[in-house]
């Protein structure tokens, strides 16, 4: 470790409160740079914000290719970084806050009513992609002399670039104008990044050094079994939070409290899947979603807007540190030097996953695209080829999840002296800058020429945009079909399937759910409790409004 390295644990047991040695001191002094690195990135990001190019995860990654220059300059060249990554303090602390907020914020009706769609793209696509990574790898990494990689290598490689990133797209389009759209690339991010993670998983608990049919079969069966127990534990503890809050009623004595047991029953989530070796983000992204339908409803206003603030606070600062850290690393001299002679082969070998990346997502986008239109009856609900183009370019970033995770296969605590495994370390770094930058930038002019932005009349806005939607959500699976053009029997097995699943949980939900655990119009009114002004008077605030009409599911 350079002199300007740290480890957060390290610096948190030396200190006494008395004295600081040198060590310490430049410890200090490390996380003072970078904290003012982090508040630097959040007004570089609001000032560039505006023409919505670039967001704070772009400037992280520039502030963090020029701080990692200043630093080797200063050092001699001996080091980039100010910080040891460590992919404990990220997997344990950095990441459950990101997809948690992710789960908590997301627009429950939009998600679920497209929730076959997302499941297609954020499932299934992220297997075919997986399958095309992992086979190109195998077939195109020794044409550029890589040393060997084991067969575990190249099935973590095409989990790791499996694992999208968009955020950037996410920023470009108007949730408004384009809901649907919207729907499916946030959709299929969060549930992409839980599959990826669990696939890793998988692949990383299963032995590999005898490959055949029953070892391929384990390999499922372990994927399966982390998808189902994963997150049936996360709405076990979603729901238990709604429960406890909705019977003890904290906010009696205090709102704190109220915050206090929805993010440490969050994290608990989280600790309690890694406890059992399941998959961590799936959990804590379904109690997420559990807690903001149920949980959220039953605590008092003021503690609505402070949950809801300060899990996307948490999630936005994790992401920054993340990102920053990245463009340190990305100058790590002894990974290049490590690596190869000259930085050739990690670009090449960064080219050739590039190329994989953009043609797994072709192979699965727009076939399932055709698939999920054949149970669409409305052509506004139908994927359209330029909404197609729009995300499979969406998933073309890689991001967060992918370094995390190259990061816990290929170094241990930020280091590594394998020259394989530095390059695929400095591979990944290029694929992360080039996609997220590169990508990134050309983000909006793609969009604005696919689907051109044009004024809105207000009134006609809002008719579309929340009557029809809210029209054909209550109709259900009462629509008489004779009013659509003839369909496919196909067509018509996929449209029935998919009303018949929303309305009969809807009942199920209205029903036995919301009566026990709680819920936006289902808790029972005690005279200043927390849905009082929520169900019986009129100064709902505006957020409480929004989110409420809006997520009902």
């Amino acid at each position: 470790m350079g002199i300007m390295g740290m480890d957060l644990g390290a610096l948190a047991l030396r200190y006494t409160g008395m004295s600081l040695s040198v060590s310490d001191y430049d410890s200090i002094v490390a996380m003072n740079i970078f904290v003012a690195l982090l508040c630097g990135c959040i007004v570089f990001g609001h000032l560039l914000e505006g023409n919505r190019w670039v967001n704070e995860s772009t400037t992280a990654l520039v502030m963090g290719l020029i701080t990692g220059g200043v630093i080797l300059l200063v050092t001699n060249g001996v080091n980039s970084r100010i910080l040891v990554f460590s992919e404990d303090i990220f997997f344990i602390y950095l990441l459950p806050p990101i997809i948690f907020n992710a789960g908590f914020q997301v627009k429950k009706k939009q998600f679920f009513r497209n929730f076959a769609t997302i499941t297609l793209f954020g499932a299934v696509g992220t297997l075919i992609s997986f399958v095309i990574i992992t086979l190109g790898s195998m077939g195109l990494f020794s044409k550029l002399d890589v040393d060997p990689l084991q067969l575990g290598d190249y099935l973590a490689i095409g989990a790791i670039f499996s694992a999208t990133d968009s955020v950037c797209t996410l920023q470009v389009l108007n949730q408004d104008e384009t809901p649907l759209l919207y729907s499916l690339v946030f959709g299929e991010g969060v549930v992409n990044d839980a599959t990826s993670v669990v696939l890793f998983n998988a692949i990383q608990n299963i032995d590999l050094d005898h490959f055949d049919a029953f070892v391929l079969l384990q390999l499922i069966g372990k994927f399966l079994y982390l998808l189902f127990t994963s997150t049936v534990l996360g709405v076990a503890v979603g729901l238990l939070s709604a429960y406890t809050i909705k019977k003890l009623y904290f906010a009696r004595h205090s709102t704190d409290r109220e915050v206090a047991i929805m993010m440490l029953m969050a994290y608990l989530s989280y600790m309690l899947s890694m406890l059992l070796d399941l998959s961590g983000i799936l959990t804590v992204f379904f109690c997420g979603i559990v807690m903001s339908h149920y949980t959220w409803h039953n605590v008092t206003e003021s503690s609505r807007v402070t949950t809801k603030h300060t899990f996307a606070t948490l999630s936005f600062i994790a992401e920054l540190f993340l990102f920053l850290y990245v463009g340190m690393d990305a100058l790590d001299i002894e990974k290049w030097r490590l690596a190869s002679s000259s930085p050739k082969k990690p670009i090449a070998l960064s080219a050739i996953i590039l190329g994989l990346v953009m043609v797994g997502r072709a192979a699965f986008v727009f076939p399932l695209s055709f698939i999920s239109n054949l149970s669409k009856k409305e052509a506004r609900l139908k994927i359209s080829l330029r909404q197609q183009v729009i995300i499979w370019w969406a998933g073309l970033m890689r991001g967060a999840v992918s370094i995390a995770l190259a990061y816990n296969k290929f170094t241990t605590s930020g280091h590594t002296a394998v020259r394989v495994n530095a390059i695929m370390i400095t591979s990944t770094v290029i694929v992360v800058l080039f996609s997220t930058m590169v990508f990134g930038l050309l983000t909006k002019p793609l969009i604005n020429l696919l689907i051109p932005p044009r004024p809105i009349n207000a009134a006609d806005g809002s008719s579309q945009s929340f009557l029809d939607p809210l029209l054909s959500s209550l109709l259900g699976s009462d629509l008489d079909i004779g009013q659509y053009p003839p369909q496919t029997n196909l067509q018509l097995l996929l449209t029935i399937q998919t009303r018949s699943v929303h309305r009969v949980w809807r009942k199920f939900d209205d029903r036995f759910m919301r009566p026990m655990f709680g819920g936006r119009g289902f808790v029972p009114f005690v005279p200043g409790s927390p849905v009082e002004r929520s169900t019986h008077g009129p100064g709902l605030g505006s957020l409480g409004t929004v989110t409420e009409a809006d997520d009902h599911s």
